[in-house]
């Protein structure tokens, strides 16, 4: 691996691997969150913990990003979870301001902000119903998004880091691949509040590398499959969270 443009790596000779007999395999597989990604966690059990999945097969299938965040209500904006276009319509009326998007969607894919005077909502709805029989989330809007979507990175449960990706003029989204720009940010008093609430549940269920991404006071998801964001920690902080995880790593390894 190197830090040079367009030959970040080189390719060796294909070989077939029995991964029983490898020490570690680090999961690292891009959502959708669908069959595919979780026949992939099913075939991983066979093998771990005796090989060490990283992070573990089970907990990630039971651990999609928008629904494990539900187990922590308490740290959450409101939220809904439902598939009822009349629930949602009256969540809408209650908090106006609304974000809705698909439960398991990625990348700020089909993520859209309702303010109380758009119209879109019923197309949304039946945009949302067509593509799949899944609910979506619908959350209230939190402004401090403007501000900043952080982005933390937790190592065995412990926060090593964090960025802040701010949204451009006129997006909704702060992902950075849609525009959005890191930021150096420090972890607030808060920021650490969340982390310690959710540390331990990570670590007991062998979520070793997850980022979380928190707004204002609110978390508001909790990424367990492919977290990005350690290149751009490392560059603000000269910290090498990467060296981080592999410490971790290695240390759960029969010595």
């Amino acid at each position: 691996m190197k830090r040079e443009k367009g030959a970040h790596f080189e390719f060796g000779e294909a070989v077939q691997l029995d991964l029983a007999s490898a020490d570690v395999v680090l999961m690292r597989q891009d959502p959708p969150f669908d069959m595919a990604y979780i026949t992939a966690t099913h075939l991983l059990e066979h093998i771990h913990p005796k090989t060490l999945v990283v992070n573990d097969p089970a907990s990630v299938r039971n651990a999609p990003e928008k629904l494990l965040v539900t187990h922590f209500p308490e740290l959450m904006p409101p939220t809904l979870i439902t598939a009822d276009p009349g629930q949602i319509k009256a969540f809408r009326q209650r908090h106006g301001d609304i974000i809705i998007k698909p439960l398991f969607g990625n990348g700020g894919a089909g993520v859209f902000h309702l303010r109380p005077d758009d119209s879109n909502l019923n197309a949304l709805i039946e945009m949302f119903t067509e593509r799949s029989r899944e609910p979506v989330m619908v959350q209230r809007y939190v402004p401090e998004v403007r501000k900043g979507d952080k982005r933390i990175i937790l190592v065995d449960g412990e926060p090593k880091g964090a960025i802040n990706r701010v949204p451009a003029e006129g997006e909704a989204r702060s992902n950075l691949h849609v525009g959005g720009k890191a930021e150096k940010t420090p972890l607030t008093a808060r920021d650490r509040e969340i982390c310690a609430a959710i540390g331990p549940t990570l670590k007991k269920q062998g979520l070793i590398f997850v980022g979380i991404d928190v707004i204002g006071d609110y978390l508001t998801e909790i990424n367990v499959t492919s977290p990005t964001g350690l290149q751009e920690v490392n560059r603000f902080e000269g910290s090498k969270l990467e060296a981080d995880i592999w410490d971790a790593i290695e240390a759960k390894l029969p010595s």
